[in-house]
Order: C-alpha cells, then structure tokens, then sequence
C-alpha cells in the first residue's frame, strides 16, 4: 500500500510521477464522478493494477487528492 499525493489539472491529457507525488491531466469534468474515475482508471493502468486497488482516501470534491495504491 502507498499514498500519494495528487494534483488534477484539468483540460489536459498527462500523467507525471515524481516520487509519492502524481500530477494528472484529465479530460472529464468534474461532474458526477467522471473526473475521479477518470483519475482512478489512469493511476491504475500506470501502475499496472486493477482499477479497484486505486481508492480516493481524501479530496473526493477537490482537485488536491490523497490515493491509495495497494500492489
């Protein structure tokens, strides 16, 4: 299991790694969900892990996040 913190910029496409740090470029909008689970499908595809080892542990609403990523 690791934390990491991260960053969402929106209207772009990228995702960058810097030790527990990600910063994300999404697409989505944050409506109903589409950006986290654009986030989640992202770290988890990087990581090379199922989407459900990824979970959101806080900043569901904000674009600041703490991920969990279990291996």
């Amino acid at each position: 299991m690791t934390l990491y913190h991260v960053l969402v910029e929106f209207q772009k496409d990228f995702l960058k790694v810097d030790g527990n740090q990600i910063t994300i470029g999404i697409k989505s909008k944050p409506i109903k969900g589409q950006a986290n689970k654009e986030i989640i499908k992202k770290i988890s595809k990087y990581f090379g892990v199922s989407s459900l080892c990824v979970t959101i542990k806080k900043g569901q609403k904000t674009e600041k996040k703490i991920i969990e990523v279990l291996n």
